[in-house]
């Protein structure tokens, strides 16, 4: 299902519709500030898997993400000391990840590596959605290979084309950008800028 939602003031019944699919294990595609997004509630194991599935993603080996409403929700689920809390009040909402150290409080598939990646996109659509939610929601890029055509990375139509059968929802948000996020790791003392994408650290 393709569903048209408009970024700069986005319907709250269909921000109600898509909460209720996610909250029923739903797996979706959505707008970003970056590529658009494949998701899933961060609490339920077997969507969480199944993007894990869909993205080629090993929870043992690789970083998860979530988006966050907001800077109170991301000190919930992860270590946030004076200085990155500064960094990343500055920086967010952004197209940045920020790589955390988890807490008590991650998900279980989300405990395998003890850190997280942390997003809060500048769009309000994906922001509404994880607000209606009252979680956060896990995130990875639809990009799958370094060939992937920019088309079905930005155009959400021929994102539906191509994950209609594999995704219960992908919400039309308007052209998508082609870049990545910037990725920058707070784990240790000072942050590190382990991948530069489209974000510019202030």
């Amino acid at each position: 299902m393709l569903l048209k939602v408009y970024p700069e003031n986005p319907n709250p019944r269909d921000i109600q519709r898509v909460a209720e699919i996610v909250r029923n294990g739903g797996v979706i595609i959505f707008p970003t500030d970056t590529i658009y997004g494949l998701g899933c509630d961060i609490f339920n194991a077997k969507a969480v898997e199944k993007v894990c599935k869909i993205k080629g993603l090993n929870p043992e080996k690789n970083t998860l993400s979530f988006i966050c409403q907001d800077l109170s929700q991301v000190s919930e689920f992860a270590k946030v000391d004076n200085q990155t809390f500064k960094l990343l009040k500055q920086n967010l909402p952004g197209a940045f990840t920020f790589i955390l150290n988890g807490n008590s409080k991650l998900p279980r598939m989300f405990k395998n590596k003890k850190t997280v990646g942390i997003r809060i996109p500048d769009n309000n659509i994906i922001r509404e959605l994880v607000k209606e939610l009252g979680n956060p929601m896990m995130t990875t890029s639809t990009r799958i290979t370094d060939e992937d055509i920019d088309e079905y990375l930005s155009d959400p139509e021929l994102i539906h084309e191509k994950y209609r059968n594999v995704v219960d929802l992908v919400i039309d948000g308007g052209y998508g950008n082609i870049e990545a996020s910037t990725i920058v790791d707070c784990t240790d003392d000072e942050p590190i800028i382990t991948r530069q994408g489209i974000g510019v650290l202030i």
